[in-house]
């Protein structure tokens, strides 16, 4: 009994009480004699007089205990008014609560100081003009005017010297009030004075003397008094009135000040107070206080209208089409019908561009370059080529019959826009073409033709006016493609050609137009570049079709940004309405990585789904297996175990509701998921990368199975190039893969690094074409701004430009310094470029004009010491094996990147002396078994690499037989593996291709030039480089590296590692070949005393001596050699 006195542990017992908790029907007072009656009663009524008790139940000496009535129950009204039970709230729930309800009171507080910042501002009339220093008291006007200003602006009024100063509008009604009753008291008093008579009549009257008392005491009589006829018109009345009103609810600005320097006719005059002015009527029959302020107003100027903002952009355009370079000439008026669907005309008709048709056109039409700037989604892709194919471009009657051709940096976009537009204009597929390396669509009925850049380079080359084009339009200018600014400088000296020679023969030849589309406003390289465009060109700017997108970054930024892009995309599917999602990774290893983890998660189909649904989904899998593998320099640096999710588990065991449940609010997740049966919703995961297979990219553009939701894992391809439909969220990882070119040390490389503001920006408005969506950064905001650059670095500058150099010089482009780049490149790239171009014997030493020789290797599609290779491979039938070589250098190493596998699938095709050689043996066996897919995958081959080899191969033998008569030569599936002479020659061939990329062995130069070190493999035995000073290795994936490494080889790639260097497609090299295969490279030291010098020639004027010669830059010694030298005066020198 003693734990239910009511004194027991009373405090934990009183905190633990809950509201509607009845006391204990039998508690014990502990002597402080409280009933339980008491115990309920409302506090107020303790000290009213308590009612006897019939019955004390507390007197143990009554011998008889009366039941008590029963209590009522208590009304239902009653019960409902009772406090309720607090609902039991998780610790999750409720921080979930708190963090709303703060969330909502920091919105109410910033609702309200917005309001109050808009309903008080300062204006700039209560500066003060130095004019006015020396003129004296303001008047009061200028006092009441300049009281109301401070008084909205907050300031004090401490420091006026009238302090009678009263204010038109006060917030303190009361104060107005009092202010006028004074005032209209003061008033009666004089009024009451000069009227004797009715001062004794209306003694008793309260206020003023508008009341008279009749005979009758009960009943007074109102003395009505005419008022006078006003002059203003009742509708100017009404519009004071309601002026006022909005005067006093308004706050000004700095429009104000146009009133500053009124001028007041009446300053003399004596001012009324501010009561008076507010008064409606005068009792003494003066013109009423409206009536004063409206005639004062009669002086007031008024302000002049403010002049609609003119658009600079449409200034700009509208004065081109009278100064433009071509606005002389006369047009005949063309138009060409086009039969669209409804569907496609209404869809068409929404997208901003075809608001600025009209500009547009005009603009094209009157000058040589037009620049168009809209962000991706305007519509500038799809609908610029319609426009000019509507008025007539590419017709054969109109005044511009050349074809319309339009260029892409990649070739999916050339593609699918070029598929995009036939549909819209309803025309076959001959009429709208394009054209990509190894595919094809032109016909001689072509009209618009989509290209990669570096397909309309390679017509450069052999058409420098680009006669059968009428307009070019280059888009996607904004990412500085290396091909994009070359054949922007190229093309800005191509229209001054075709500009000269139409005004000589204009029949014949029609003026060039080019147009220049950028989805960003990075558009000063090409405007304000004097050498490129000697007049600016136009710029028409397009705003986008875009929906607000809500940004969100992340407070930590990790390291494992794959992983959090599986966590992210999860908690969409699961949390966030219906809407595509996009992804934004930086190579094929982690996008295949990640669509793998996701399809295991969620299924691909809905359950219902056919059984042809499925067996479609079993083919687009396949197909994506069927990757084609990056080109020559693209593939990934290492094979990188991704993390995904291995230690999370233990990192959400720390902090379960730490920062990742106060985001969720943040970023629009719902606080309760949305059960099991979203998280079992089926997803539809499809990659996109630029080497997928043009089947597969094509996917994407395809509606997702009913029921599923769309979500495309993809690197910067999908940044600009292409607009996905239905894509809602964006996850963005904030990095991209980049090529890295040291200028010094010739090492290219791969790295990932952060990506620019302009490209981040990009990504997140993918997130808006269709709707309002929202955007994922899987970086802190402190990184993106700090870490990002502006903009990305153009390609120009980090890539190797022998090509460049060489197809600049083939266009008799001699002084390449002087090309009008739109970003010029270092100087030092240029001096290497064309360095190595002497090596390679395409330039001349002196003069520094192409040779014969380069001219040849200008023929080939390819890199110029590839296209060596094939000039000097003609002998001993080795053509077709130099052939397989180049194609398989230049379309990349057609192994798995699996290495356990691949290790396996190259000791199939094995060369003991070369990994190039490797690949001659691999592509004659796939040609050999009929190039079947079954071949590729039980050897670990790419079918899609394996085809384009195949398709290279062809195109070079077609060059080949096309310029080289005397050569007889085709594609022979069952060629024969080469001889071991023919593989010396091979040997020699690439090593004259690489005669730049030659590395020796360490221990073998510090013996001076002995046998070195005994090795079993090529593991960890270092070589040192022709340009740089640091150490290179054989990669793991050679063929050389399980032998005993060679003494001398050459590389086809140097790639860095944050350990090491690494040497890839090696070959074993002879040093005795250099002095015949590197002349350029080789100095010759004085002759040896032994053997002996001997005298050759009817004039005793040559001799055979040996000299040791001295390889590339750091002079490796060589073995002697035998050379020629000739007499001239009194000197030897060596024959050439």
């Amino acid at each position: 009994m003693g734990k239910s006195r009511p004194r027991y542990n009373e405090k934990a017992r009183a905190s633990s009480r809950k509201p509607n908790q009845r006391p204990h029907p039998r508690a014990r007072d502990g002597g402080l004699n409280i009933r339980p009656e008491e115990l309920e009663q409302d506090p107020s009524e303790k000290n009213s007089t308590p009612k006897p008790l019939t019955n004390d139940i507390n007197d143990t000496n009554q011998l008889m205990i009366i039941p008590g009535e029963e209590k009522p129950e208590q009304p239902e009204e009653k019960k409902k008014s009772l406090p309720k039970p607090t609902p039991f709230m998780s610790k999750k729930k409720r921080k979930k609560l708190e963090k709303y309800i703060d969330q909502k009171l920091k919105k109410d507080a910033r609702t309200g100081l917005m309001e109050q910042l808009s309903t008080s501002g300062w204006s700039s009339e209560l500066l003060q003009s130095s004019k006015t220093i020396g003129r004296g008291r303001l008047t009061a006007r200028e006092k009441v005017r300049q009281a109301f200003l401070e008084d909205k602006a907050g300031v004090k009024e401490t420091n006026r010297d009238d302090d009678d100063i009263r204010l038109y509008v006060k917030n303190d009604q009361e104060a107005d009030l009092d202010a006028l009753k004074k005032e209209m008291e003061t008033k009666a008093k004089a009024v009451a004075k000069a009227n004797e008579e009715e001062e004794k009549a209306a003694k008793e009257a309260a206020v003023g003397s508008a009341l008279k008392q009749s005979d009758t005491p009960a009943m007074p009589l109102t003395k009505r008094k005419r008022k006078k006829k006003s002059l203003i018109p009742a509708a100017a009345r009404k519009r004071f009135k309601q002026r006022k009103g909005m005067e006093s609810d308004s706050s000004f600005d700095s429009s104000d000040s146009e009133y500053d320097n009124d001028s007041d006719d009446n300053d003399d005059k004596p001012r009324e107070s501010v009561a008076a002015l507010l008064e409606p009527e005068n009792i003494d029959g003066q013109p009423t206080a409206l009536e004063e302020v409206v005639e004062a107003a009669k002086n007031v100027p008024k302000p002049e209208l403010r002049k609609e903002e003119t658009d600079e952009v449409k200034v700009k355009i509208l004065k081109s089409l009278n100064e433009g370079d071509l606005s002389n000439d006369v047009a005949k008026p063309f138009y060409v019908p086009v039969n669209r669907l409804e569907s496609v005309q209404e869809a068409r008709l929404k997208l901003p561009v075809c608001g600025e048709e009209q500009v547009i056109m005009e603009a094209i039409r009157n000058n040589t370059v037009v620049i168009i700037c809209g962000e991706t989604g305007s519509g500038k892709t799809t609908q610029v080529p319609q426009f000019l194919y509507e008025a007539g471009w590419s017709h054969p009657d109109s005044d511009n019959p050349g074809l319309i051709g339009i260029t892409q940096p990649r070739r999916v976009a050339a593609v699918s826009m070029a598929k995009r537009v036939g549909h819209e204009l309803n025309l076959p597929g001959n009429e709208v073409s394009y054209q990509i390396r190894y595919d094809a669509t032109t016909s001689s009925k072509t009209r618009l033709k989509f290209m990669t850049d570096g397909v309309l380079l390679r017509e450069l080359s052999q058409d420098l006016l680009l006669t059968k084009y009428s307009v070019l339009i280059i888009d996607e200018a904004h990412e500085r493609n290396l091909n994009t600014d070359i054949l922007i400088g190229v093309v800005s000296r191509v229209l001054r050609l075709r500009a000269e020679l139409s005004r000589e023969d204009r029949k014949k030849i029609k003026p060039l137009r080019v147009v220049i589309m950028s989805a960003t406003l990075r558009v000063t390289d090409f405007t304000e570049n004097k050498t490129l465009f000697d007049k600016p060109p136009p710029v028409i700017n397009v705003d986008a079709r875009q929906f607000p997108v809500s940004v969100h970054f992340n407070k930590r930024t990790p390291d494992d940004y794959v992983g959090e892009s599986f966590k992210k995309i999860s908690k969409i599917h699961e949390r966030l309405p219906a809407g595509g999602i996009l992804v934004f990774l930086t190579g094929q290893n982690e996008i295949t990585h990640l669509c793998k983890l996701l399809r295991q998660k969620y299924p691909s189909l809905p359950p219902k789904a056919s059984q042809k649904e499925k067996k479609a989904e079993d083919q687009a899998n396949k197909l994506e297996s069927q990757t084609e593998n990056l080109p020559n320099g693209q593939a990934d640096i290492e094979n990188e175990d991704v993390d995904i999710g291995e230690n999370d588990e233990i990192e959400e065991d720390f902090d379960l509701e730490s920062d990742e449940d106060d985001t969720d609010i943040e970023e629009g997740f719902d606080d309760e998921e949305l059960g099991e049966s979203a998280r079992d919703a089926p997803l539809h995961v499809l990659p996109l990368y630029s080497m997928l297979p043009t089947e597969a990219q094509l996917r994407v553009f395809q509606p997702p199975p009913e029921g599923t939701r769309l979500c495309v894992i993809a690197t910067n391809v999908a940044e600009t190039s292409v607009t996905i439909p239905g894509i809602r969220y964006v996850v963005d990882c904030g990095k991209a893969k980049d090529r890295k070119f040291n200028v010094e040390t010739g090492i290219q490389s791969f790295e990932i690094d952060w990506t620019s503001k302009a490209s981040a920006d990009q990504r997140a408005g993918r997130a808006g074409r269709t709707q309002a969506g929202h955007c994922y950064r899987l970086f802190s905001s402190a990184v993106f701004d700090h870490e990002f650059e502006k903009f990305s670095l153009p390609e120009i500058k980090r890539m190797p430009l022998e090509g460049v150099v060489l197809n600049m010089k083939a266009m008799n482009i001699d002084q390449v310094v002087n090309f009008p780049f739109p970003t010029p490149p270092p100087r030092e790239s240029l001096y290497k470029a064309e360095k190595l171009l002497q090596y390679l014997g395409g330039v001349d030493k002196m003069t520094k004009h192409i040779t014969e020789f380069g001219e040849a290797m200008s023929l080939f599609p390819i890199a110029p010491r590839l296209a060596k290779m094939l000039i000097i491979g003609q002998q001993h039938g080795c053509l077709p094996y130099v052939i397989i070589m180049v194609s398989a250098l230049s379309v990349g190493n057609p192994f798995d990147h699996d290495e356990g596998q691949r290790q396996k699938n190259i000791m199939t095709f094995i060369s003991e002396t070369s990994d190039i050689l490797t690949l001659i043996t691999t592509v004659g066996a796939y040609e050999y078994a009929g190039g079947s897919d079954s071949f590729c995958r039980d050897h670990g081959l790419r079918q899609k690499a394996m085809t384009e080899i195949r398709q290279l191969r062809r195109q070079l033998t077609n060059i080949v037989a096309a310029n080289f008569p005397g050569v007889d030569i085709c594609v022979d599936p069952k060629l024969n593996p080469p001889n071991k002479k023919q593989v010396k020659i091979l040997q020699q061939i690439l090593t004259a291709g690489f005669i730049d990329s030659i590395a020796v062995r360490a221990d073998v130069l510090e013996a001076g030039g002995g046998k070195g070190a005994r090795h079993k493999n090529a593991s960890g035995v270092a070589y040192k480089l022709m340009w740089s000073n640091e150490d290179a290795f054989i990669h793991p994936t050679s063929v050389l590296y399980i032998q005993e490494p060679p003494v001398m080889v050459a590389y086809s790639e140097l790639t860095q590692t944050p350990n090491n260097t690494w040497m890839k497609g090696v070959t074993a090299v002879e040093s005795k070949w250099l002095c015949n295969l590197g002349k350029e490279l080789c100095t010759y030291g004085r002759p040896l005393n032994y053997p002996l010098p001997k005298i050759i020639g009817e004039k005793k004027d040559r001799r055979i001596v040996h000299v040791i010669p001295n390889f590339g830059p750091k002079d490796w010694p060589l073995p002697a050699i035998e050379v020629e030298q000739r007499r001239e005066g009194t000197r030897w020198v060596l024959t050439k």
